[in-house]
C-alpha cells in the first residue's frame, strides 16, 4: 500500500504569487521583512501533514499497515509499536520541528528593535509565538518534556539545554498563549490575502487543548466558554469542500494553493490507482459508526479522483498545471472546540441533565452528523459520558490528527489499542527521543532517552 503525500516548503504561503525567499540570519530591517519572516514560520507548517499521519493516525486505531513495503519499515514500526529511536520519520519530525521553533525564535528576538507600526508589532510577534507554542506542543504530546529554546541559541548553547519538566512545558507553552490572549495581540479575523494567519480565536481554542492535554479542567472549560457561539457548524458536505475553505466552523488550517507552483500537494490518504485498502479505513473505525444515519461515516471511504483513489474527506480534483490539489488541513474547527468543552465541563463536574451545556456541546455536533441526542440516562456518570465524548471524537476527526492525542489524554490508549491487537505498555503513550538527538547531546543528564526505550 502507497500512501502518497506531496507538499511543499515554499514561503509563499499566504501569497497570490509565488515566492523563493526563505528565512534567513539577517537583520530584519522593516515591517516587511518581519511579514515575510513570519510566512516562512507558517510555510513550515505545510512540511508537517506528514507527522499528522504517521505519528497520530498510525499509530491509533483509524489507520493501520498490514505489511511493510519498499519505504514504509519506519512507518510499519510505529503502527506495530515496534518503533525504535532510530526511526526516521521520528527524527525528521524533530528536526522539522527544531527548525520551525528557530524561525520563531528569529523573529521575537529580532522584532523589538526595529520601529514600525505598533499594531502590526504586536500580531507578527503573537504570530511567532502562537506558532512556536503549537510546535513545542505537538513535541511534548510525541516525546514529553523537551529542551525548550525561548531565544535562538548557538550549537554550544543547544548541547547544555536540558530536557524540559511537564510543569515547565506547560508554563511556557500556555504562558505564550496567554501572553496573547490578556494583551489582544491578534486580530479576531482577516480576509484577503491574510486569511488563514492565527488569530485571537486559534489562539484561545489551541491553549483549551492544552489545558485538556496537561487536565487543567477548569481554566480549559473557562477559555473554551469564550469561543461557544463565536464560529458555527456548517452543512457536513462543506466542511471540507475545496471550494468553501475557511469556512465558519474553521479556526486554524494549513494552508495550501493548488494553483500556485510549490504551493499545492499530492493526494491525501491514497493507495493510489487501486480501490480498496485493508489498512483504513481499518475495521475499528467502520465499527465506531453504531448509528446507521451518521453523514459522517462516508467520508471514510475512497472515491476516484483522477486516476487515483482518495478518501472522501480530502477529495479534490488535480490541478492541470501544477498536477497537485489544495485541500487545507484543518488542525482546529468548532465542532473540536465544543467537543473540548463538553470534556472540560465533565470532568470540572459531571450533570445528569438532559440539557447541560456539556450535552447541549456535544448534542450539537451529533445533530450536525444527522443524529439524536443521545440519552443521559444512559450516562449515568463521569467516567461513561468521558466515554462518549472519546467515541464522538474518532466519529466526527478521523484522519484530522486527533485520535492518538486524544487516546493518550482522555485515558483510552491501552483499551482501543487491544481492541485493536496490539498490547502496549505505559512508556509507549510517547515515542523515543531520536538517537541522532541522544548521540549529539551525549549527556543523559541533559538529555536522556524515554523509559522503556
Amino acid at each position: 500500500m502507497s500512501l502518497l503525500f506531496l507538499t511543499s516548503c515554499a514561503d509563499s504561503f499566504f501569497d497570490l504569487e509565488p515566492s523563493n525567499k526563505v528565512t534567513t540570519d539577517k537583520l530584519y530591517q522593516k515591517a516587511e521583512d518581519f511579514n515575510t519572516a513570519v510566512i516562512g514560520c507558517y510555510a513550515k507548517l505545510q512540511e508537517q501533514f506528514t507527522f499528522s499521519y504517521e505519528l497520530v493516525e498510525f499509530r491509533s486505531d483509524n489507520m493501520q499497515l498490514s505489511a511493510p513495503t519498499t519505504g514504509t519499515q519506519d512507518r510499519y514500526d510505529i503502527d506495530q509499536f515496534k518503533e525504535t529511536a532510530a526511526n526516521e520519520i521520528l527524527q525528521k519530525a524533530w528536526a522539522n520541528y527544531s527548525n520551525g521553533i528557530y524561525r520563531c525564535n528569529l523573529i521575537l528576538d529580532q522584532i523589538d528593535a526595529v520601529v514600525f507600526d505598533a499594531t502590526l508589532k504586536d500580531q507578527y510577534k503573537a504570530e511567532a509565538l502562537f506558532l512556536r507554542a503549537l510546535t513545542y506542543f505537538n513535541m511534548y504530546r510525541f516525546w514529553g518534556g523537551v529542551p525548550v529554546a525561548r531565544k535562538v541559541i548557538t550549537i554550544e548553547e543547544s548541547l547544555k539545554t536540558p530536557r524540559s519538566s511537564d510543569q515547565e512545558m506547560f508554563d511556557f507553552i500556555a504562558g505564550d498563549l496567554k501572553l496573547i490572549i490578556d494583551n489582544h495581540m491578534l486580530p479576531e479575523s482577516y480576509s484577503g490575502t491574510d486569511l488563514g494567519r492565527a488569530t485571537l480565536g486559534a489562539t484561545k481554542a489551541l491553549l483549551g487543548k492544552v489545558y485538556l492535554t496537561f487536565h487543567k479542567w477548569a481554566e480549559a472549560k473557562d477559555v473554551l466558554s469564550q469561543l461557544i457561539g463565536k464560529y458555527s457548524l456548517v452543512n457536513m458536505e462543506d466542511v471540507f469542500n475545496v471550494d468553501k475553505k475557511m469556512n465558519d466552523e474553521i479556526i486554524f488550517a494549513i494552508r495550501y494553493n493548488k494553483t500556485v507552483p510549490g504551493e499545492g500537494h499530492g493526494l491525501w490518504f491514497s493507495p493510489g490507482t487501486t480501490s480498496t485498502t485493508t489498512d483504513y479505513p481499518t475495521p475499528q473505525l467502520i465499527d465506531a459508526y453504531t448509528e446507521v444515519n451518521d453523514l459522517r461515516k462516508e467520508y471514510i471511504f475512497l472515491v476516484k479522483s483522477g486516476s487515483s483513489y482518495v478518501i472522501k474527506k480530502y477529495y479534490d480534483e488535480l490541478d492541470a498545471t501544477n498536477n497537485t490539489v489544495g485541500n487545507d488541513f484543518i488542525l482546529l474547527r468548532y465542532a473540536d472546540v465544543l467537543l473540548m468543552y463538553a470534556e472540560a465541563l465533565n470532568e470540572v463536574a459531571y450533570n445528569n441533565s438532559q440539557t447541560s451545556d456539556a450535552m447541549n456541546a456535544l448534542t450539537e455536533v451529533r445533530e450536525r452528523a444527522g443524529l439524536q441526542a443521545l440519552d443521559i440516562a444512559n450516562l449515568p456518570n463521569k467516567d461513561a459520558f468521558r466515554k462518549a465524548l472519546m467515541e464522538e471524537r474518532q466519529r466526527e476527526f478521523p484522519f484530522e490528527g486527533h485520535r492518538w492525542f486524544d487516546l493518550v489524554r482522555m485515558g483510552y490508549a491501552k483499551e482501543a489499542m487491544a481492541a485493536a491487537g496490539h498490547t502496549i505498555q505505559d512508556y509507549q503513550l510517547v515515542y523515543p527521543i531520536p538517537k541522532a538527538e541522544i548521540e549529539r547531546i551525549d549527556n543523559k543528564s541533559i538529555l536522556w532517552q524515554n523509559n522503556g526505550y
